[in-house]
């Protein structure tokens, strides 16, 4: 089974994520997407594709979150999308991309959905 995971290393969840993934047999393509942040194009379209909103994979613990003023209900997608593209470490983690689906696996069991 073909599936992408936009991993960061140093998250619990994301390494039982990938940990899960590869026990199911895939041979997943790992992108640690702090070194390597996806276009903004693609972290929209993988957004869209998991069913949620750019407001929904705003990381708030542990980010500039609050400080950058991105709790403000008013902000718009297009604007929180430019603050995740600026600040990566405001993505929540782990996405996992297969042919069944994508999804924002958080908790990690929802890779399942897309195994």
């Amino acid at each position: 089974m073909a599936a992408t995971i936009y991993h960061n290393p140093a998250c619990g969840t994301s390494r039982k994520v990938l940990a899960m993934l590869r026990e199911a047999g895939a041979k997943p393509r790992v992108i640690e997407y702090l070194k390597t942040p996806p276009a903004r194009g693609e972290l929209a379209d993988l957004i869209a594709r998991a069913g949620l909103r750019p407001r929904d994979v705003l990381r708030k613990r542990g980010t500039p979150c609050e400080a950058l003023g991105l709790d403000d209900p008013s902000l718009s997608d297009d604007a929180i999308l430019d603050a995740l593209m600026a600040h990566p470490i405001l993505i929540e983690r782990p996405f996992v991309a297969t042919e069944r689906g994508v999804r924002l696996c958080r908790p990690a069991d929802r890779v399942k959905e897309i195994l």
